[in-house]
């Protein structure tokens, strides 16, 4: 798996890492989704929701599409939010473990504490604490790890 997952150059291991953690992200997003037997297309139209407005509920295929791609529009901004901190602050001299950890905690906290309240008057934090707990996992798990884990080896410069 470690071959798998190395990169040559900077610009490689942030399109890996966008790709490996907008994946599994997804994906565990997904897999809740189905388990609590609900509709996966609802549940992307949802996320489409978020920047283009509670009509995207009612945009059937093209809902969807549109909240897979701003899933994947943010995960480009927390990949590239974290290869910025990597270079410019202690976080990227840290075990990739303990700073994929801190960073998944961190997005958490934004997405939670501040976007979902903010957007759709989520509360925070959510008085059900198994959820709240299996909605803070894939942070940690499906972005923060791999995401330090990919970018432990080129945290130096993005773009060059």
């Amino acid at each position: 798996m470690a071959g798998l997952l190395a990169a040559r150059s900077p610009r490689s291991a942030w399109l890996k890492a966008w790709l490996v953690c907008g994946t599994l992200d997804i994906l565990f997003a997904t897999i809740m989704t189905l388990i609590a037997h609900k509709d996966v297309s609802a549940m992307l139209r949802g996320v489409a929701m978020g920047p283009f407005g509670d009509g995207a509920k009612d945009w059937g295929m093209v809902g969807s599409l549109l909240g897979l791609a701003t899933h994947f529009t943010l995960m480009a901004a927390m990949v590239s939010v974290y290869f910025m901190l990597a270079r410019h602050t202690a976080l990227g001299k840290l075990p990739w473990l303990v700073a994929g950890a801190l960073y998944g905690v961190a997005l958490w906290l934004v997405m939670y504490g501040i976007v979902l309240p903010a957007r759709f008057s989520a509360p925070f934090p959510d008085p059900d604490h198994a959820k709240a707990f299996l909605w803070f996992l894939p942070h940690v798990v499906c972005v923060g790890w791999p995401l330090a884990y990919i970018a432990r080896a080129r945290p130096a410069r993005f773009g060059n």
